[in-house]
């Protein structure tokens, strides 16, 4: 039987080993490279004291939260008479910042749900629409303080913020319902049925940002946690704001956490990696991917890092309302920006 190398023999044959393995280890740090280098620098300094706008934005985040997670708790299907009250809460809310609101329904379940929506007519490129969207049901067995009752007053909080701006495009804000499982992953997702939707009517969305589990930080070391290997080229203190991204829209995804970098002192990461690792597509952006959409999601990276996700204890005690509102104040000036139009 003829003998197979198992190793080089002689000195051409190990530099091409070396060669082969060094273009291997070059890949792989390009790869990373590209789904990890962010544009400008995350905020490391010490905060300074709330201003006076963002001391109103923590006050209407608590409120809002403690309303929806609080006096209403769990909302979903099986919980519907709640799952309605969260429905006027927001709607009414919306109206009393004076937007008119479109109610899209669909059935679930054999019962009405509703998406919500409301809008900023654009005035130089109305065609183009810009979308911030966040769920607001929540898991069963759980009030859903961070999931998703943060998501969902930076909603409604980004609404107020930018009530009285004239983007050059539209800007479109969305409560989303049966975002939780068992409607994760299906076409009774109310976002996906929102997506698809807009797809059908021929609807020019060229961004959305999914607001998902966004109100808890922690800076001891260790309170991170990352699917494998990100670990090793991430923080390991769960203080940050996160920017994730399938790869499709990653050019999105650096525009966003760009200006949220310009314009907010707060720490932010950043990732476009494919959307079959754990965790890039948990959220409404998938839905948005499905239909062909650019689409990213600004999180505290939930079980990555939430000790009380998807648990009882997901209670609006649980939130930093402080650095939850320098994340929202941020992430109205990163909308804004997006809607406007560069030559």
């Amino acid at each position: 039987m003829k003998q197979i190398a198992v190793k080089p023999t002689d000195a051409r044959s190990w530099k091409r080993l070396a060669l082969r393995w060094a273009l291997i280890l070059g890949l792989l740090l390009a790869g990373l490279m590209f789904i990890t280098n962010m544009p400008n620098h995350s905020y490391t300094g010490p905060f300074r004291p709330l201003t006076a706008d963002e001391t109103i934005i923590r006050n209407q985040l608590q409120s809002h939260v403690s309303t929806l997670a609080g006096t209403i708790g769990e909302r979903n299907i099986w919980h519907y008479t709640e799952l309605k009250a969260a429905e006027n809460y927001i709607a009414d809310t919306f109206v009393k910042m004076g937007y008119s609101v479109e109610k899209q329904a669909f059935d679930s379940e054999g019962r009405e749900v509703k998406n919500l929506s409301v809008e900023l007519p654009g005035s130089s490129a109305p065609e183009e629409i810009i979308i911030v969207g966040a769920h607001y049901d929540s898991v069963s067995g759980s009030p859903g303080a961070n999931d998703n009752g943060s998501g969902v007053a930076a909603l409604l909080e980004i609404a107020r913020l930018v009530r009285q701006e004239k983007p050059a495009r539209t800007v479109r804000l969305v409560a989303f319902v049966n975002e939780e499982p068992p409607f994760f992953y299906t076409e009774k997702m109310g976002s996906h049925v929102y997506a698809i939707r807009s797809q059908e009517r021929g609807e020019r969305i060229v961004a959305m940002l999914s607001l998902e589990t966004i109100g808890y930080y922690a800076d001891e070391p260790g309170s991170q946690q990352y699917p494998f290997p990100f670990s090793f080229f991430y923080p390991k203190e769960g203080n940050f704001i996160g920017f994730v991204s399938n790869l499709g829209s990653r050019a999105l995804m650096r525009k966003a956490i760009a200006s949220f970098r310009q314009h907010t002192e707060f720490p932010s990461e950043g990732l476009a990696a494919p959307g079959w690792i754990p965790g890039i597509s948990w959220s409404d952006q998938w839905s948005f991917w499905k239909a062909g959409y650019a689409a990213i999601m600004i999180t505290d990276t939930a079980l990555f890092r939430y000790p009380y996700y998807h648990r009882s204890q997901d209670t609006p005690d649980k939130i930093d309302y402080p650095r939850t509102a320098r994340v929202v104040n941020g992430l109205a000036k990163v909308t804004m920006d997006l809607a406007s139009v560069r030559p």
